[in-house]
C-alpha cells in the first residue's frame, strides 16, 4: 500500500495526520524549489496553520529543473511523511500542506499560468545559491549563463526562477492584478534582498517599465531559515515504510529543532506562521548572521575536514578531536564579532549548536555539506574573517576552516573520478591541481576572485595565518593520505 488520500485511515495511531478537509485548501503559495528542506521547514508551518482551520494557505510545488518530486509526490495527492528524529525517539507526521505538484518541462506553462492567476499571493523559493545566478564577488546578475541568455532570449516562456517571477509579474501587471510577494526561503545572508537584486536585474534586461514597477509594488521579505535536513536515503525510506505500514516514495527525516524569522512584508497578506512556531521580527541580520556563520560556518568546517578523515557523517565527525578542537576555538572567533538578536545568548545558542551536530539520529552527511564551497564560504567564513580585519584582530582558526576547505579542493583534484560540486569546480580543481608547493597552492586558489575577491589576496597577515593552517593539516596523521601524497 502507498501513502495517498486514500491510505490515510489506514495509518498507525501513532502517526499525525491532517485533521483539516483537504478539498477545500485554496492554492495561494506557489513555491519554487520543492525539495527537503521546502518540506522539512516552510510546508511543515504551513500545516499548522491549516491544522488551525485556515485553509486559504495550501501550496502548489514546483520542480523548476525536475519532474522528480513531481513524479513521486502526485500519486500521493502530494501526502508525505516528515519524520522529526532526536537522541531521545523520533516523532511521525503525515503532511498535507502541499495540494499540488508540478515538474519539468511539461508543466511550464501551468505553472507560468498559476503564478500569474490572482489566486496565487506568495511565490516561495528554496534553490539556493546558484539559483539567484548572481556572482558571488560582484553581485551582478550572470548573464551569460545558459540558462539565463535562453530565458533572456525568450522571456515569454521561462525556465529560470528569474525567468518564471518576471513573466508572471509582468502578466499580472498587465491584467491589473496585485502582485504577489517573493518570498525567499534560502539559507543566504540578506535572502530578500537577493532575491529582489536578481529578479530586479532580469527585468531590467526584458522591460525598463516592469522593472521600476516590480521595485515599487513588490516586496521580498527576508527570512531567516534553520533546520538540518539531510537529503533521504533508500535506508530512510525503508524505516518510514516499517514505521508507518505503507509505502512513501520520498519522505523526510529530520532534526527535532527548527526556526523560521520573517519580515513582515507582504503584499497580499500571508498565513499566521507564528501558529506553527514561527517569528517575526525587524533584526533579521541579526538571527540570519548568527547562524549562517554559527552554525553554517562550523558546518562547513567540519564538513571539509569530515570528508579529509573519513567521517561520512556530522555526528560521527563530532567524535574526532581534531575537529571540535578547532570547531571550539572557531566559535570563539566568530562570536567576537557577532551582533545578536535581542534576548539571545550567542554562547548558549552554540552549545545548542553542539548537541545538534551530535544527533546519532540524523545521518546529514558531510559530502552533502560539502558541496558548493564557493558560494557558501563568503558569507560563513569570510564575511566574520573581514569583520575581524576590520577591527585588527588575527584570525588564525578561520584561517584554519578556509585552509580545510583548501585541502578538500586538493583531495578531490588529485582523487580518480572525483567530481567537486561547485559551480566554479573548473577553476578550483585546475589551481588545486597547479603545484606540489603548499605555498603556491595556498596563493592560487587565493586567487579565485568570484570567492575572495582581491584584498584577501592582499593581506600579508592573513595569508600568513592561511599558509600555516594549510600546512599544519599537511602534517597531521589524520588528514586524508590523498593530500599528504601531494605535500
Amino acid at each position: 500500500m502507498r501513502l495517498s488520500a486514500h491510505s490515510l485511515s489506514h495509518l498507525p495511531e501513532s502517526v499525525t495526520r491532517p485533521s483539516y478537509d483537504r478539498s477545500q485548501v485554496v492554492g495561494s503559495i506557489v513555491h519554487l524549489g520543492i525539495g527537503a528542506f521546502h518540506r522539512a521547514h516552510q510546508a511543515m508551518f504551513t500545516e499548522a496553520v491549516l491544522a488551525s482551520g485556515d485553509l486559504a494557505w495550501g501550496i502548489v510545488g514546483a520542480g523548476v529543473i525536475s519532474a522528480d518530486m513531481k513524479n513521486a509526490l502526485v500519486p500521493q495527492d502530494g501526502l508525505y511523511t516528515l519524520a522529526e528524529m532526536g537522541a531521545d525517539g523520533e516523532n511521525i507526521k503525515v503532511i498535507g500542506s502541499i495540494i499540488d505538484v508540478l515538474g519539468g518541462a511539461e508543466d511550464a506553462d501551468k505553472l507560468l499560468a498559476k503564478m500569474s492567476d490572482v489566486s496565487t499571493r506568495i511565490v516561495s523559493i528554496t534553490v539556493t545559491e546558484k539559483g539567484y545566478y548572481l556572482d558571488p564577488a560582484s553581485g551582478k546578475l550572470q548573464l551569460q549563463a545558459p540558462a539565463i541568455a535562453a530565458d533572456l532570449d525568450t522571456p515569454s516562456s521561462p525556465k529560470t526562477v528569474l525567468g518564471l517571477i518576471v513573466q508572471a509579474l509582468k502578466n499580472r501587471r498587465a491584467a491589473g492584478i496585485l502582485p504577489f510577494t517573493v518570498l525567499s526561503c534560502d539559507n543566504l545572508p540578506n535572502n530578500g534582498i537577493l532575491a529582489k537584486a536578481a529578479v530586479l536585474a532580469f527585468a531590467r534586461e526584458v522591460d525598463a517599465d516592469l522593472a521600476t514597477w516590480i521595485e515599487a509594488k513588490v516586496t521580498f521579505p527576508c527570512t531567516m531559515v534553520d533546520r538540518i535536513t539531510p537529503a533521504t536515503t533508500d535506508a530512510d525510506r525503508a524505516h518510514i515504510t516499517q514505521a508507518i505500514g505503507m509505502q512513501d516514495a520520498w519522505p523526510v527525516v529530520t532534526e527535532q529543532f527548527v526556526q523560521w524569522v520573517i519580515e513582515d512584508q507582504f503584499t497580499m497578506g500571508r498565513p499566521d506562521w507564528t501558529i506553527g512556531g514561527a517569528i517575526f521580527s525587524d533584526e533579521i541580520e541579526c538571527w540570519e548572521n548568527m547562524k549562517l556563520r554559527c552554525l553554517n560556518g562550523a558546518h562547513s568546517t567540519l564538513a571539509y575536514l569530515g570528508q579529509l578523515t573519513g567521517r561520512e557523517t556530522v555526528a560521527d565527525a563530532m567524535q574526532l578531536p581534531l575537529i571540535t578542537d578547532i570547531l571550539d576555538p572557531l566559535w570563539v572567533e566568530i562570536r567576537e564579532v557577532l551582533h545578536a538578536p535581542k534576548g539571545v545568548n550567542p554562547a548558549e545558542y552554540v552549545e545548542s549548536l553542539k548537541q545538534r551536530f551530535r544527533n546519532p539520529a540524523l545521518k546529514h552527511r558531510t559530502a552533502q555539506i560539502a558541496s558548493d564551497g564557493s558560494q557558501k564560504l563568503p558569507q560563513r567564513l569570510l564575511a566574520p574573517l573581514r569583520d575581524r580585519q576590520a577591527k585588527g584582530l588575527t584570525s588564525p582558526m578561520i584561517a584554519t576552516a578556509i585552509a580545510a576547505w583548501m585541502h578538500f579542493a586538493v583531495k578531490t583534484a588529485h582523487t580518480a573520478d572525483a567530481v567537486l560540486n561547485d559551480p566554479l569546480s573548473a577553476d578550483i580543481l585546475a589551481q588545486a591541481r597547479s603545484s606540489t608547493n603548499p605555498a603556491t597552492v595556498v596563493e592560487n586558489l587565493l586567487s579565485i576572485e568570484k570567492i575572495f575577491g582581491t584584498d584577501l589576496r592582499a593581506h600579508a597577515g592573513f595569508k600568513a595565518e592561511l599558509l600555516a593552517a594549510f600546512e599544519r593539516l599537511a602534517k597531521h596523521p589524520q588528514v586524508a593520505v590523498a593530500t599528504q601524497l601531494v605535500f
